[in-house]
């Protein structure tokens, strides 16, 4: 079964990569459209996931994933559909181009990856994000969503199908829909037709993904994102970007989890600032023991609860909660080094108004998002403007970040000539030289 499943996706991609932008983001525009009139339908099926996710006692992390109905998440995923549908087509771009000889021209030209399998917990969203990737940038995908919304799921993956194999030119089979553990275990074995996985979710669902497949994952095991502040911050920065990057969305794999302060401003105002700003906004910061000590009287007595002991284990994970840990470093090149020594590579942050200070710390820091004075909430492809996002890939090869459609296409050579044979030049047997001369991609026209 497994094997049909990919076998028919892979075959649908060969078809969806010949189809122009205009018909892929039609087909978009049909599922956005299908997707709104269906909205009273999905967000009662998402309810009921809802209800049963709380009496099994879920944690709060997932069921604010798995609520579609909050903060105009719906409406947002559809707005991210049209989004995505009118992004520049990424395919068949012309990035190298080159003549080996007279008559003989070398280009690179983007394509599609192929197959996309995408694993993913909670969030329902992710099947109209994925659905809206894959189509745009001519790739099929076999999608598998978590048991807790499982109805959300199948309500609107019944849309999807529906629109696909009634509306548009998209082969049916280019997005397909499993429910069953099983059929995604034997879909890690199908590297001959599955081209990359996409997990997202916990740490333990990524690595159990990377354990049983030879297919390439793209992927980040963990949001553990800190943020450095600097005894040249700003006051008013400092306080606005730690409290935004930890309470706007705990849940989020982008939530600051780790703050390290720089031990010239403990005792300072911004120090006691920042704490306060914290705690007043329901944060419990998780102390080292120095840091303990250095906690203002007045705000242990008005937040009694709000400073604990840290543990080891507090700086090497996520609390995705209103929870932070506390360290204290002597400079930068120490926040750097906890940094690159505890963290995921997901994204941290430097609030500084010393420039010198801040290179230091964008380039020595080694995550796939480095940022300067701002909250690591940004780390998404909304707001990177990608449209939406497959996921955030905390690898260093492909593709790395919040990957949108430039993340979904790999290239090819495409060679054109008149009848050369390599046995007519130097390195071949023959005599004639090669001319690698640079022409522009831009004024390159293939069709």
């Amino acid at each position: 079964m497994a094997e049909q499943i990919a076998q028919e996706a892979h075959y649908a991609a060969t078809v969806l990569k010949t189809l122009s932008n205009e018909e892929r983001s039609q087909a978009l525009e049909e599922i956005r459209l299908g997707l709104i009139n269906a909205k009273k339908e999905i967000l009662e099926a998402n309810e009921r996931d809802l209800e049963a996710a709380r009496a099994s006692q879920t944690s709060a992390a997932l069921i604010k994933r798995l609520d579609l109905s909050k903060n105009d998440k719906f409406d947002s995923m559809c707005d991210g559909i049209k989004e995505v549908a009118d992004l520049e087509d990424p395919l068949n771009k012309v990035t190298l181009a080159r003549e080996l000889d007279e008559g003989l021209d070398l280009y690179r030209i983007t394509c599609p990856v192929g197959v996309l399998l995408v694993i993913f917990e909670s969030r329902p969203e992710v099947i109209a994000n994925i659905t809206a990737l894959a189509i745009k940038s001519g790739n099929a995908a076999v999608l598998k969503g978590g048991r807790e919304s499982l109805g959300t799921f199948k309500a609107m993956a019944n849309v999807i199908n529906k629109v696909l194999k009634g509306k548009t030119k998209v082969p049916g089979d280019a997005i397909k829909l499993i429910a069953t553990h099983s059929e995604v275990s034997d879909l890690l074995k199908q590297d001959q037709y599955i081209d990359l996985v996409i997990p997202r979710g916990s740490n333990k669902l990524v690595r159990a993904i990377k354990d049983q497949t030879k297919i390439p994952v793209l992927g980040h095991a963990s949001g553990i994102c800190s943020i450095y502040v600097d005894e040249f911050a700003d006051p008013a920065k400092a306080s606005r970007i730690v409290v935004d990057a930890k309470t706007n969305y705990p849940a989020g794999c982008n939530a600051v989890e780790t703050l390290l302060v720089n031990e010239k401003i403990l005792g300072a105002k911004i120090y006691e600032d920042l704490l306060k700003a914290l705690v007043s906004a329901g944060v419990t910061l998780h102390m080292t023991a120095q840091l303990l000590d250095s906690v203002p009287g007045n705000l242990k007595s008005t937040y009694p609860d709000k400073f604990v002991a840290a543990k080891d284990s507090d700086f090497r994970g996520e609390f995705l909660s209103l929870d932070l840990a506390v360290k204290a470093v002597a400079d930068v090149s120490e926040a750097v080094k906890h940094i690159n020594t505890h963290s995921s590579k997901h994204t941290d942050a430097i609030i500084t108004e010393n420039e010198p200070h801040a290179q230091v710390f964008l380039n020595g820091v080694d995550s796939s998002g480095v940022y300067w004075n701002c909250s690591t909430r940004f780390a998404d492809g909304f707001r990177y403007g990608f449209g939406t996002e497959v996921g955030i890939s905390t690898n260093k090869i492909h593709a790395r970040g919040p990957v949108g459609l430039e993340g979904l296409v790999c290239y090819y050579y495409q060679l054109r000539g008149h009848g050369q044979i390599v046995g007519d030049y130097v390195g071949g047997g023959g005599h004639r030289k090669f001319t690698h001369r640079e022409l522009d991609p831009k004024k390159v026209k293939l069709d």
